[in-house]
C-alpha cells in the first residue's frame, strides 16, 4: 500500500469557507482511499494567490520535503489542478512522484473499467490529459540543443511520441462513435416500443448500486468505495401499473469532476440525456447533502440534462440518528429543490419507501401514461386476457358465458391495442 501526502491550497481570489476546503481534502482522502493508498499526512495552505512555480511556494515545499521524508511517502498528491510545469518542478524539490486531483480519478476510472467500453473511455481520458503534459524526459532530452546532432533527433522524438498519441485518441474517438451509433440504434428500437427509461443519477457513495440492485434484483457491485460503479448497467423493472421500464445505472457525479471524462463518458451519459425520468439519489444522512446535490445539478446541466424530469431519491434514511419520520419535502427544500420536484426517503438497505417509489415513479413517467379502462374481451381472445393480465393492472374482472368483463388501469399503448374491445 503506497503512503500518501495530502496538499490542498485555499487561494485569496477564490475564498471558500475554511470548512469546504477541509471538506474536500476529506474528500480526497476518500479516493486516495478507493485508490489503494494510506493516507499520513494531510495539510492545508491559504495564499492570497497561487505560486507560478509550484502552486504552494516555497517555504510549503520545504516542509512538505521534510514530511515526505518522515513519512517515507510514495506520492503526494494535491486537491488543486497543477500545471505541467508546477508538477515536475515539485516531483523536483520533493524527489517523490507528484499527482493532482484529477490524475487521482483518472486513476480510480482505469482500475474501475471492465467492459471494452468503459476502458475506451478512460483511456481516451487519460491520454487527453497527458498530451500537453508529454515532455523529455531523462538526461539524453534534457540536453537537446547542446550541440550538433542533438537537437534534431530529441524534436523528432518528442513530436514524434504526441503524434502517437493524436493518432490513439482519433483511433479511440472513432470506436466510441461506433459505441454511440450502436446504443443510438439500440435506443430508436426500444423507442418503437413504448418502455420508458429511467437513469439513477447522484454524487458517489450515495448509494446508487444498492438501491439499483433492490429494485433489479441485479448484482451490480455496491461498496463504499467511490466510483465502485463505472460500467452503465440497464435492467428492466415492473411498475405498481404493470408498466415496465428500463433502469440505468451511471457513474456517481463528484465536485470538479474533470472535464476530460465528461468528454469521454459522453457515449455512457447519454444514458441519462436520453432518459425520460432521473432518480437523483442523494446521502440523506451526508452533512454535504445540499452541495453534492448542486454538483450533480450542475453536471446535469453540462451535458444537457438539466431540464428532465426528476425524483430526489433521499437513501439511507436508516443512518440519520433519531430514527424520526424524515420529511422529504423538507430535506428536498433544504439541498436546493424548486419545491415542485417530487421528493421521497428510502432506505436501499432495509427497502424503506420502496413501495412509495415506485408509485411515484409510475406518476411521474409521461411516457405511455396510464389510466383507467374497461374492456370486454371473448373468451376465444384468451391471450388478449392474458396479455393485459400482464401489461396493466386489472382490479375486477367477471366472466360471461362469452366474454370476459375487465376494468383496468390500463397503459396507453395497451389501450390501442385493444381499442375495438373498449366499452
Amino acid at each position: 500500500m503506497e503512503r500518501v501526502i495530502l496538499a490542498a491550497v485555499e487561494l485569496g481570489s477564490k475564498k471558500q469557507a475554511s470548512y469546504d476546503v477541509e471538506e474536500s481534502l476529506a474528500e480526497l482522502a476518500t479516493l486516495a482511499r478507493s485508490a489503494g493508498g494510506e493516507v499520513v499526512e494531510q495539510t492545508i495552505q491559504s495564499r492570497p494567490k497561487a505560486d507560478a512555480a509550484t502552486l504552494v511556494g516555497s517555504g510549503k515545499v520545504e516542509e512538505l520535503t521534510a514530511s515526505v521524508k518522515s513519512f517515507d511517502a510514495d506520492v503526494v498528491i494535491f486537491d488543486n489542478d497543477l500545471s505541467p510545469s508546477q508538477q515536475r518542478n515539485l516531483e523536483k524539490a520533493l524527489e517523490t512522484r507528484v499527482i493532482d486531483r484529477t490524475q487521482l480519478i483518472l486513476d480510480i476510472f482505469a482500475r474501475r473499467a471492465r467492459t471494452r467500453e468503459g476502458q475506451l473511455q478512460v483511456e481516451l481520458a487519460q491520454l487527453s490529459y497527458l498530451l500537453p503534459r508529454l515532455t523529455g524526459k531523462g538526461l539524453a532530452m534534457s540536453r537537446l540543443g547542446g550541440g550538433i546532432g542533438t537537437r534534431g533527433p530529441g524534436e523528432t522524438q518528442l513530436e514524434t511520441d504526441r503524434r502517437k498519441i493524436r493518432q490513439r485518441i482519433q483511433t479511440i474517438e472513432k470506436n466510441l462513435e461506433s459505441v454511440r451509433a450502436g446504443r443510438g440504434i439500440q435506443r430508436r428500437q426500444r423507442q418503437a416500443v413504448p418502455l420508458a427509461t429511467t437513469a439513477l443519477v447522484g454524487y458517489t457513495n450515495a448509494g446508487k448500486s444498492t438501491l439499483f440492485n433492490r429494485l433489479t434484483g441485479a448484482a451490480v457491485v455496491a461498496d463504499a468505495r467511490m466510483f465502485a460503479t463505472l460500467d452503465p448497467t440497464v435492467r428492466h423493472i415492473m411498475l405498481p401499473s404493470h408498466r415496465k421500464t428500463l433502469l440505468s445505472d451511471t457513474v456517481g457525479f463528484i465536485r470538479n469532476l474533470p472535464t476530460a471524462l465528461v468528454k469521454a463518458f459522453r457515449a455512457t451519459l447519454e444514458e441519462v440525456v436520453e432518459a425520460q425520468l432521473l432518480l437523483h439519489v442523494i446521502d440523506a444522512s451526508s452533512p454535504a447533502a445540499a452541495e453534492h446535490a448542486a454538483h450533480v445539478r450542475d453536471v446535469l446541466r453540462e451535458i444537457g440534462a438539466g431540464e428532465t424530469p426528476q425524483v430526489l431519491v433521499f437513501n439511507k434514511v436508516d443512518a440519520i440518528p433519531g430514527g424520526e419520520p424524515v420529511d422529504a419535502q423538507a430535506l428536498a427544500a433544504r439541498v436546493g429543490g424548486d419545491g415542485l420536484m417530487p421528493a421521497i426517503a428510502v432506505s436501499a438497505r432495509t427497502g424503506e419507501g420502496f413501495p412509495e417509489l415506485l408509485a411515484m415513479m409510475d406518476r411521474t413517467l409521461a411516457l405511455d401514461p396510464v389510466s383507467v379502462a374497461r374492456f370486454r374481451i371473448p373468451l376465444s381472445e384468451g391471450a388478449l386476457v392474458s396479455m393485459l393480465h400482464e401489461r396493466a393492472r386489472v382490479t375486477s374482472s367477471n366472466y360471461t358465458d362469452e366474454a370476459c368483463e375487465l376494468e383496468a388501469e390500463t397503459p396507453e399503448s395497451i389501450r390501442r391495442r385493444l381499442k375495438r374491445y373498449a366499452v
